[in-house]
C-alpha cells in the first residue's frame, strides 16, 4: 500500500441516492461513524430547472434522535454548505468537514419553490479508521 491510497483508509457511504427532487425535505439514510476518528460530507447537484435546494447535516448518538448540527461546533466553521438556487449550482460539489462528536450523521435537502427541481445526492466520507486497511 502506498502512502497515497485512500482506499484503504476511508469509507464511503451514500445518505441521499441521486434523484431528483422537488418541493420537501428528503432525509438520508444514517451512516455509522463508529471506528472511525474523522467525517467529511460531500452533496453533489446536478441538472438543476428551478426551486431552492438547501443541504444541511442532522447528527444522532443513537441513530433514532437526530438533532442539527452547528457550524463552528459540529460542522467546519472553515466551509459551509450552501443553497442552490439558480443553475449556477449545477454539476456542483459541496464538502464540509464534520467535528462533532456524535456517532450517527445524515444528510437533508429541503427544497422550496421547485416545479422540476434539481438532480442532487449526498456522501459521507469516514477517515482515520480505527482499523486499517478499511478494504
Amino acid at each position: 500500500m502506498t502512502d497515497r491510497d485512500l482506499l484503504r483508509q476511508t469509507l464511503v457511504t451514500q445518505s441521499l441516492v441521486p434523484a431528483v427532487r422537488t418541493n420537501g425535505t428528503a432525509t438520508g439514510t444514517a451512516v455509522d461513524l463508529r471506528g472511525y476518528d474523522a467525517a467529511m460530507i460531500t452533496v453533489m447537484f446536478g441538472a438543476y430547472t428551478d426551486g431552492t435546494h438547501t443541504p444541511s447535516v442532522i447528527q444522532s448518538s443513537d441513530g433514532i434522535t437526530f438533532v442539527p448540527c452547528v457550524y463552528g461546533t459540529d460542522l467546519d466553521a472553515a466551509s459551509n454548505l450552501s443553497a442552490v438556487s439558480s443553475g449556477a449550482g449545477a454539476n456542483t460539489i459541496q464538502q464540509i468537514g464534520y467535528i462533532g462528536s456524535m456517532r450517527y450523521i445524515a444528510v437533508v435537502m429541503t427544497v422550496t419553490g421547485a416545479t422540476s427541481g434539481a438532480i442532487s445526492s449526498a456522501n459521507v466520507i469516514a477517515g482515520y479508521p480505527n482499523n486499517a486497511p478499511t478494504q
